[in-house]
């Protein structure tokens, strides 16, 4: 009966629509935010949203790269259906998107930082975007239609413009919406003025798959470009860094020197080999890159104190998430593109207060094509008649999965990636997740794998031929073939 009485009391819709902050950044992965169980950095601004709302332990993106992945978040679409399949195509706005839907109901809608879509954003009331992937520092940047040059470290330069737009720029009689969407922690991994010393010193722990030698899988993740043995650049390691990324005042370029001018020559004085030149650009490619998320990380607490300090914060929804997960080192690997889960798995965390329950997890599988759905309904706008996603409402306003479950929820997630010839080499590929499987099946290879996530949550050991797992593998063959078939995926590549 108490639960019950909570329930009631959580889901009491506002009087007001609430106001959405939606923070996203480039490539971060969930095993990076202690929120998620890091054993190698804390975040605990991140973490802020976490324990006043909801963290989601399994939710998924439709494409694991960074152009197909906003555009799934903007339509509530599969790639095949938003056009944006790869990096190389770009995005038509003219299409429904959730802005723009939630423009002609009303709301304020302004995006501040990384857009990645080669076309103007459309559906915003105010937009200042990078030019193209943005340079960590000195960004240059397009405000509505025209270009503007900035001083400064990117990530907080897009926290400044976001907070000038909050605290000045908005009608306050009229509720919005804010996308905040950083750079970092993209590659190179510059981290900013604030963090260039964080973790000095220190030995980072090591994923257990780093020396992976992928025996067990089939041919595909043998083809990649994506090791830290050999495919980091000496930019990537800060070892040599040309001009045009060096885009920074004198104090910011002394700072910069001061910090890796001696770690590398100390670097070079040791003349490593092996495993042990392996292990060591692992610790610096892990940690410039936790520098960069201490940035993001900051400002998320910069967001939140805004939003309390203006006295919104109470009616107004703070999402953080990424474009898709993200490899620190498992499998020796870095970036993203596979199905595998660390890079097919993203966080997504989500306050609300009034509405959430604290503290609350959920294992319900979700994935980024709920989203726009999910913000129309919680807005009271009309969700367009192709969405593919669905609203995750019945999770914000449940108190357990449990009573999510009895009304029903997706059991399979469906996942297409289409870029073989792109950049790192993943061959395309597509697949099925359950709750305890996955099946990924690779055309180009004419080969399958098949994973029991719950037996061997590393997916280090494919069952695919594997006589014991044969009914499974067939029920999840007819499982892709319906989702397939659900989501109007062509059979064709």
């Amino acid at each position: 009966m108490l639960a019950l009485i909570l329930a009631s009391i959580l889901i009491s819709p506002p009087e007001e629509p609430p106001n959405i902050v939606f923070i996203m950044s480039d490539d971060h992965a969930w095993q990076a935010i202690s929120a998620y169980g890091s054993d190698r950095n804390v975040t605990p601004n991140i973490d802020r949203i976490a324990q006043g709302g909801i963290t989601f332990d399994r939710y998924y993106v439709e494409n694991s790269i960074c152009a197909p992945s906003r555009a799934a978040i903007l339509t509530g679409v599969f790639s095949q259906h938003h056009g944006v399949p790869t990096n190389r195509e770009v995005f038509d706005g003219t299409q429904e998107t959730f802005p723009a839907v939630a423009q002609a109901s009303g709301y304020q809608t302004a995006l501040v930082g990384k857009w990645h879509l080669k076309s103007e954003p459309v559906g915003f009331d105010h937009y200042e975007r990078l030019v193209g992937q943005g340079n960590y520092y000195g960004p240059r940047m397009i405000r509505n239609g025209s270009e503007v040059l900035h001083e400064g470290y990117t990530t907080d330069v897009i926290t400044d413009l976001a907070l000038e737009w909050l605290q000045t720029g908005r009608d306050e009689s009229r509720p919005f919406v804010l996308m905040v969407q950083h750079k970092a922690p993209h590659r190179e991994w510059m981290p900013g003025p604030d963090h260039l010393h964080d973790m000095e010193g220190i030995d980072l722990p090591e994923p257990a798959t780093l020396f992976d030698d992928h025996s067990g899988r089939g041919r595909a993740s043998t083809m990649q470009e994506m090791t830290i043995k050999d495919h980091l650049r000496p930019m990537d390691l800060k070892l040599t860094m040309p001009e045009w990324m060096m885009r920074m005042t004198p104090e910011e370029r002394a700072a910069w020197d001061k910090a890796y001018e001696p770690r590398n020559e100390a670097f070079r004085a040791l003349e490593l080999t092996g495993d042990d030149l392996i292990r060591w650009k692992y610790q610096r490619y892990a940690k410039d890159y936790l520098r960069c998320i201490a940035s993001v990380d900051d400002s998320v607490g910069r967001i939140l104190d805004s939003l309390e300090s203006l006295g919104i914060d109470e009616n107004t929804i703070v999402i953080y998430t990424s474009d898709q997960g993200w490899y620190l080192g498992e499998h020796g690997w870095y970036d993203k593109r596979w199905m595998y889960e660390e890079s097919f798995r993203t966080p997504f965390l989500l306050r609300w207060p009034g509405v959430v329950a604290p503290g609350r997890r959920t294992e319900l599988l979700s994935q980024n094509i709920d989203l726009a759905p999910t913000f129309l309904e919680i807005m009271g706008a009309e969700i367009p008649a192709r969405t593919q996603g669905r609203s995750l409402l019945p999770i914000l306003e449940s108190v357990d999965d449990a009573q999510v479950e009895d009304i029903g929820w997706r059991d399979a997630l469906y996942y297409r990636y289409y870029e073989s010839l792109g950049p790192h080499k993943v061959p395309k590929h597509e697949g099925v997740r359950t709750r305890r499987y996955k099946l990924m099946v690779f055309p180009e290879l004419d080969e399958v794998e098949l994973y029991d996530l719950k037996l061997d949550p590393d997916e280090l050991h494919s069952l695919a031929d594997d006589p014991g797992s044969a009914v499974v593998r067939a029920r999840l063959e007819d499982l892709l073939v319906e989702l397939r078939a659900k989501y109007d995926v062509s059979e064709d590549w």
